[in-house]
């Protein structure tokens, strides 16, 4: 499987430890260049010295296999892992500069919004970003505030996936029938993965129907941890 970096730009040598680990996307935003929102939401943590915004993530499998040979033991392991990892990449390859993090954390930061701005983040009707060539199989792992100069990071140009897309299959497998009004309920989707039987508990068949990236699907493993993380959310933010 090929999973080079994104932005060749952005992911010179300074990215590569980060690569090798298997966090292989990467951007670098000017902060006083954000959007008004994203910037009033991080308000509160810049400081003058504070000029760039750094997104890391991971696309395909090799995280995952990274974080398992790493013999990472904690209840989040891929979140442990991934700021571990960065936190010793920015020391190591950006010495003498100072950095916030942002994410994982309780600071305000919309991924969502800084994928889009970086060109990663494509909607889809299971409300899961998508990439051409990479499917949904990717995730946000590290957001911070630096005092660097690194070249900002070009938007990636892209055709949404999604937009060619005539047969909908995400849409038919979905066992909740969550799509099927031609919007996203979200209500269904949480009620059908109550469920003592749901399919769903440990993945989603609509992501799973999707072709796009395929070979980059995550490993069973990797899935149940994820769908395990996201069902434990549910029973705590949303209550029977």
């Amino acid at each position: 499987m090929d999973e080079r970096p994104l932005h060749p730009r952005a992911a010179d040598s300074v990215f590569s430890p980060l690569t090798e680990a298997g966090l292989n996307l990467h951007a670098v935003f000017d902060v006083h260049q954000l959007p008004a929102r994203l910037a009033a939401d991080l308000q509160r943590d810049f400081a003058p010295a504070c000029t760039q915004l750094i997104l890391i993530g991971n696309a395909g499998r090799t995280l995952w296999s990274t974080v398992k040979a790493s013999g990472i033991r904690s209840a989040d392991p891929i979140d442990d892992f991934s700021v571990r990892t960065v936190t010793q990449w920015f020391a190591e390859c950006l010495p003498g500069h100072h950095c916030t993090l942002l994410y994982p954390g309780d600071k305000p930061v919309g991924l969502q919004a800084l994928g889009r701005l970086a060109g990663w983040h494509h909607a889809t009707p299971f409300m899961i970003g998508i990439l051409p060539q990479w499917g949904s199989w990717f995730g946000y792992r590290v957001a911070l505030l630096a005092d660097t100069t690194l070249p900002v990071t070009a938007p990636l140009a892209v055709e949404p996936p999604c937009a060619a897309c005539t047969t909908r299959p995400c849409v038919s497998a979905c066992p909740a029938q969550a799509m099927a009004s031609g919007g996203f309920a979200l209500e269904k989707c949480i009620a059908y993965r109550r469920l003592p039987a749901s399919r769903c508990a440990h993945t989603c068949l609509a992501r799973d129907a999707c072709p796009v990236g395929r070979e980059h699907r995550y490993d069973e493993d990797h899935l149940r941890h994820t769908y395990g993380q996201s069902l434990r959310a549910i029973e705590r933010y949303f209550p029977a």
